[in-house]
């Protein structure tokens, strides 16, 4: 008789299972580690998301200085100098106002907000004649060809450039980079020409040089700062004020006009 009570008070213990107290800790336990995994999850995504954004910008930033720098360093250089001119291959056509101009620009937007653009125009002898030179499409052409590249910013976020073949209609503007929202540019010029140096003695904006037109052919170099949208701004934990982090990422370059100062490498 006691061996059967004992057998069967085993039995109830081997079938007993786990209590509600237990399940209710085992299912907080499991909604924390849920809860982390989760949070872990959109963190890494949130970071992989930054770090190509940031990628992006450094590839946008690398592409607009280049096109930039190539195309600037190259106003005013035509082929055969022994035939050719400056007064016989820049003529007056806009928006160039005098012959052998082959740097001009205007001022946009406002002092906070620049929205300025620049023009430079150059002739190629083509690629048939070993002249590699490009436009501000990154293109070459197998024929001579003069070419006027103007950039700008069209308020938007986009880097542009419009480019005109000879004295044909300029062709439609073409996004080179987007996330760009400001263009701000200066011109180096040599307002002392009896110095007897190729170098810039003052800066100045298109206005400033507007006033006296004939400093466009003193232009000795251009300097292009461009104002890339943050992608940093408004992603990180606790940013509430512009202050905290800025919304751009401004780059600088001061590109030489080869023609006035020289080959510059």
């Amino acid at each position: 008789m006691n061996s059967s009570i004992h057998s069967h008070r085993q039995s109830v213990a081997a079938q007993s299972g786990f209590t509600l107290v237990e399940l209710m800790i085992a299912v907080l336990i499991g909604l924390f580690l849920v809860g982390g995994l989760l949070t872990l999850t959109s963190a890494m995504k949130r970071t992989g998301g930054i770090q190509n954004n940031l990628t992006q910008l450094h590839d946008s930033e690398r592409t607009a200085m280049t096109l930039l720098n190539d195309v600037i360093q190259s106003a005013g250089y035509f082929p055969n100098p022994l035939v050719n001119t400056a007064s016989s291959e820049f003529l007056v056509v806009s928006p160039f106002t005098a012959i052998g101009q082959t740097v001009i620009g205007a001022d946009g937007g406002t002092a906070s907000a620049p929205l300025d653009k620049v023009s430079v125009r150059y002739v190629t002898a083509g690629t048939v004649n070993g002249d590699q030179t490009i436009n501000c499409l990154g293109a070459s052409s197998p024929t001579a060809t003069a070419w006027t590249n103007t950039f700008l910013v069209d308020g938007t976020g986009n880097f542009q450039c419009i480019l005109t073949t000879g004295t044909a209609a300029p062709a439609a503007a073409v996004t080179l980079v987007s996330g760009v929202k400001y263009m701000s540019v200066v011109y180096g010029v040599q307002t002392n020409t009896g110095s007897g140096t190729s170098s810039a003695d003052t800066y100045l904006t298109a206005t400033q040089i507007n006033a006296t037109p004939s400093y466009w052919a003193n232009v000795i170099s251009v300097q292009i700062q461009l104002f890339f949208v943050n992608p940093l701004y408004g992603t990180l934990p606790g940013q509430s004020t512009a202050t905290t982090i800025p919304q751009t990422i401004s780059v600088t370059r001061t590109i030489a006009i080869m023609n006035k100062v020289g080959v510059n490498t």
